[in-house]
C-alpha cells in the first residue's frame, strides 16, 4: 500500500462507555471550529479544573465539549452532572487531541468550556454575536439527541 493509505487509516479510538452524546463527523467538525473561535476570542476555558471553577461561579458558558478517550474516566465522570446543574449545553467529540488543536494548545486537552465572555477585558459585540450565531447554527438544528441540552 501506498503511505496515503496507511494515514487515512486511523488507530480506532477507546471511547468511554459514558461518551453520550457523541458528535458525530459533521458535528463534531462543527464543535472544534465553535472551540477554535473562542480560543481566539479567549472566551475558552481549558482542562477539568479551570471548566469547574467556571461553572460553580456560575459564569454562564455556551458549551462544554468533553473528550472521550480519556483514561482513566472518573477524571470526567462528574462534568455531565456538573452541566446539567448550571444548565451548562455538553457534548462529547472523539479525542483529547484533536480538542486540544482546536484550542490552540498542544497538550491534549479532557474538556473546554466556550464562554461568551473573555477571561480578561471584553470582546466586541460582534465577535460574541458571532459565536453564538455559529452555536445556535450547528447545534440547535441537530435538535436534542445530537446534544444534552437542559430545561
Amino acid at each position: 500500500g501506498s503511505d496515503t493509505e496507511t494515514e487515512k487509516k486511523k488507530t480506532p479510538v477507546a471511547l468511554a462507555p459514558i461518551a453520550k452524546p457523541l458528535a458525530g463527523k459533521k458535528l463534531s467538525k462543527k464543535t472544534l471550529k465553535l472551540v477554535r473561535r473562542a480560543s481566539e476570542a479567549k472566551c475558552l476555558k481549558r482542562g477539568v479544573k479551570e471548566v469547574v471553577k467556571s461553572i460553580r461561579r456560575g459564569s454562564k458558558g455556551l458549551l462544554c465539549v468533553i473528550a472521550g478517550n480519556i483514561s482513566p474516566i472518573d477524571v470526567i465522570t462528574h462534568l455531565p452532572i456538573l452541566c446539567e446543574e448550571a444548565n451548562v449545553p455538553y457534548i462529547y467529540v472523539t479525542s483529547k487531541e484533536e480538542l486540544a488543536t482546536a484550542g490552540t494548545t498542544k497538550r491534549p486537552t479532557c474538556c473546554v468550556l466556550v464562554m461568551t465572555k473573555p477571561a480578561k477585558g471584553e470582546i466586541t459585540e460582534e465577535v460574541k454575536e458571532k459565536l453564538e450565531s455559529e452555536y445556535k447554527q450547528g447545534f440547535t438544528v441537530h435538535g436534542e439527541h445530537a446534544m444534552h441540552k437542559c430545561q
